[in-house]
């Protein structure tokens, strides 16, 4: 019994003595917004992770420790929390800061941390502590200095607005710093201090650049109002604020968005151990903060700030890619309406037309007569003349009418009618034409479509690499992987960069193609549509039916026989083929029976005399005036053998004419059957990459969490990156590469059903349902 009471007592004492003792924090903040309230909770929700084990741990409301930037209330505050029931303080804000590190007693525990860059602190790097009793600050590395220099890399800019909060500048010695840097990079600057956006829109003149040195307490609309200004401004803006105001429309930052974390962990295990004894004087001070470039692509776009392909690598760009600041967007249907109207080459094959039209009309034209007038002048030796009697005047003048006119022949005739078909052939040439030129302008619109989202997938997979990279960091310092990790991550990166800039310049040279194709300036910014089944312009043009009459092995035989019916019916190539038959064999013909088939002229001319003098003259001249009427007829009896050699000549032309068109109507059936198959490829990609990449992602989450714990070697991890990168890509060209087949699919067929009516492509549906019908 004696034995039971003292394990009892000795249980009971050890929860006593074990008890938790309660801390209660209290926090100074410069002002109180709803973007600060839940940066103060996360900040609290560490403190209470890290410091839970050994104490419990309190926050005082701290609203009414919110001063609103007055130094005043501030010192009100500070000693309301000084005379108050806190046990440890926390100091947030550039007043605070200030106010509180003034003070030459600590009676209370302060932690002071935030808002006041180390340019200004001057900061000695090699002092581990503060060495004053009660008191820590916590001081980074960010530098506004170093901001400048990296916004100076990356536009060099001239004369630069800085902005700042209106109490900065009366509080810290701003232009010490910023005339000892600008001095450093030849620029200029102006400080303009703010209490709102109006202030900064109002303030920024005569400047090429923008620097938000404050900004921690604009809210998220503000930010995107003054992002917004400054785009509209064409200004490239850094900011030394977070990575969330870039994503919001600032251009730049070199915080890292890990940093945030970072600072809340030193705050917590400082609190830690001051609740376990230590002297806040002995605590660490210096934060090596993580600077990493961070870049808004649409927003240096839309400014029209390049970006350095050398800065990739180390860059973190945010933004959409998919948002292209463009001149001019279009849409397929675009795309081709442009190209048929303005297409260079298609211009080129109508002036072919235009030339043959000119054919006919000179073919046209030996039927027309022929009219032709002249006038002399005549001298004769004046001996001569005057015996002549008249007959031959020393000087006399005449003229004359002719006029020949072709009534029929059998050569002239033949040419028509050869010059009419060549004109029809060359005319089924131009619509072959544009039939190839609309398929041109679709692949080089798809292809943009498809390298535009191959460089969205490949900014996606650099930025797994960087995260990859920084895990085996982590688990190199852990001593979880070797440093050949970190070297292959380093290797990785390299080969992705270049992945992507290549992306960069292949989406570039796709746009400068179908600039071409367009009759654009080939440096025109333009943008293409996202193009998907059964919506926007495809959505009355039901491709889907389309494919579901392929993949129905039910239909698919007699579907494709009628898709070559259809396109022998409608192939502008075997058009012409037949126009330049029938002139071949009008060729033929005249040079056979048509070369016994007289010639019939009329000819006929018109004489006058208008004068004579000199000697041999008369006063009335003699046969003043005359004419002639007649009519020709001949008939070509040998000409040097050339009909025979003209009649052997187009019976091989029309020979090969045939062999032409039996080969191209057997290279029809070879496509169309082609081109099916193609599609039921595509129609199964479609679903299984969709799958594929589903697949794909969990696969790198789960490798990626297992690499991190040590738990998978490193090849593994890169596999699935690798398979991931892959099925993205899959995914994404799937239905392009759908649409593109069923485009050279309508080129074989000899007609795009995105150009027909509605109607036309129902009777297209009513004619294969016939076909069905006879063909059963």
């Amino acid at each position: 019994m004696k034995q039971l009471f003292t394990f009892i007592l000795f249980i009971c004492s050890v929860g006593i003595f074990a008890q938790k003792k309660d801390y209660k924090i209290g926090i100074l903040i410069d002002n109180l917004s709803a973007e600060v309230v839940p940066i103060i909770s996360d900040l609290e929700e560490e403190i209470k992770a890290v410091v839970g084990e050994d104490a419990n741990v309190f926050f005082q409301e701290f609203e009414q420790q919110s001063n609103n930037f007055n130094v005043e209330k501030v010192s009100a505050n500070y000693n309301s929390l000084i005379q108050g029931d806190v046990d440890i303080i926390l100091a947030f804000g550039t007043i605070s800061n200030l106010i509180v590190g003034q003070q030459k007693e600590h009676q209370k525990p302060t932690i002071l941390f935030g808002a006041v860059n180390n340019d200004i602190l001057g900061f000695d790097k090699n002092s581990q502590s503060s060495g004053i009793h009660n008191f820590n600050f916590l001081v980074s590395s960010q530098s506004y200095a170093r901001d400048l220099e990296t916004f100076k890399s990356l536009y060099d800019y001239e004369h630069i607005a800085i902005l700042v909060e209106d109490f900065f500048p009366d509080l810290l010695g701003l232009e010490n710093v910023f005339d000892k840097e600008m001095n450093k990079l030849g620029v200029d600057y102006t400080i303009i201090p703010y209490q709102n956006v109006n202030d900064i829109k109002n303030g920024i003149k005569d400047v090429d650049a923008v620097y938000l040195a404050g900004g921690f307490f604009l809210n998220e609309a503000q930010i995107k109002d003054l992002a917004q200004f400054l785009i509209d401004k064409k200004l490239p803006s850094f900011t030394a604020s977070h990575v969330d105001d870039v994503q919001l429309g600032l251009m730049a930052t070199n915080q890292s968005e890990q940093n945030l974390d970072r600072y809340f962990r030193r705050i917590a295990l400082n609190v830690e151990a001051i609740v376990n004894g230590e002297d806040a004087s002995e605590l660490p001070v210096y934060i090596e903060y993580s600077s990493k470039l961070t870049v808004n692509y649409n927003t240096a776009e839309e400014i029209g700030v390049p970006i350095r392909y050398s800065l990739i690598a180390t860059t973190n760009f945010v933004g959409d890619y998919e948002k292209v600041v463009a001149k001019q967007k279009y849409n397929l249907l675009d795309v081709v309406n442009q190209t048929l109207k303005r297409n260079l080459s298609l211009q080129s094959e109508k002036q072919k037309v235009a030339l043959k039209e000119q054919d006919v009309r000179d073919a046209k034209s030996n039927y027309l007569p022929e009219v032709s007038a002249s006038t002399t002048g005549a001298y004769l030796d004046p001996d001569l003349a005057e015996i002549s009697g008249g007959q031959n005047p020393e000087y006399k003048t005449s003229g004359n009418i002719s006029l020949t006119q072709t009534l029929y022949s059998e050569a002239a005739t033949a040419n028509i009618k050869i010059q009419n078909n060549l004109q029809k052939a060359e005319q089924e040439n131009y619509n072959a034409a544009e039939l190839d030129a609309v398929l041109n302008a679709s692949t080089a619109y798809f292809n943009t479509l498809i390298l535009k989202a191959n460089t969205l997938i490949q900014s996606e997979n650099l930025e797994v690499t960087k995260r990859n990279l920084e895990i085996s960091k982590q688990n190199y310092e852990a001593g979880e992987a070797s440093k050949m990790d970190v070297l292959r991550f380093r290797s990785e990166l390299a080969q992705n960069t270049q992945a992507f800039v290549e992306a960069i310049n292949q989406l570039e040279q796709a746009r400068f193609a179908l600039n071409a194709v367009l009759n654009n300036p080939i440096d025109l910014k333009i943008d293409v549509d996202e193009a998907e089944l059964s919506k926007g312009i495809f959505e009355n043009y039901n491709y889907e039916q389309l494919g579901e009459l392929i993949d129905d092995p039910s239909l698919r035989k007699q579907f494709v026989d009628f898709l070559v019916q259809e396109a022998k019916a409608n192939a502008p190539e075997i058009a012409a083929l037949d126009y330049n038959l029938k002139a071949t064999e009008r060729t033929l013909k005249l040079n056979s029976s048509g070369r016994f088939v007289p010639t019939l002229a009329l000819q006929g001319q018109y004489n006058r005399q208008f004068n004579q003098w000199g000697k041999g003259s008369v006063p009335e001249p003699i046969l003043d005036d005359n004419y002639n009427v007649g009519l020709n007829l001949s008939i070509p009896i040998f000409k040097q053998n050339k009909q025979n050699i003209n009649r052997q000549i187009a019976q091989i032309q029309k020979e090969q004419l045939e062999i032409n068109k039996d080969n191209f109507e057997l290279n029809i059936e070879r496509n169309i059957n082609e081109a099916v198959l193609d599609i039921i490829n595509q129609i199964t990609n479609i679903e299984l990459s969709k799958i594929s990449e589903r697949t794909a992602k969990e696969s790198l989450d789960l490798v990626q969490a297992s690499y991190s714990n040590g738990a998978v070697p490193i090849v593994q991890l890169i596999d699935a990156q690798r398979n991931y990168l892959q099925a993205q890509q899959a995914k994404a060209n799937a239905t392009y590469n759908y649409l593109l087949s069923s485009m050279q699919l309508e080129r074989y067929l000899g007609k795009f059903f995105l150009l027909n009516t509605e109607a036309e492509n129902q009777d297209f549906i009513r004619r294969f349902n016939e076909f069905l019908l006879t063909n059963n």
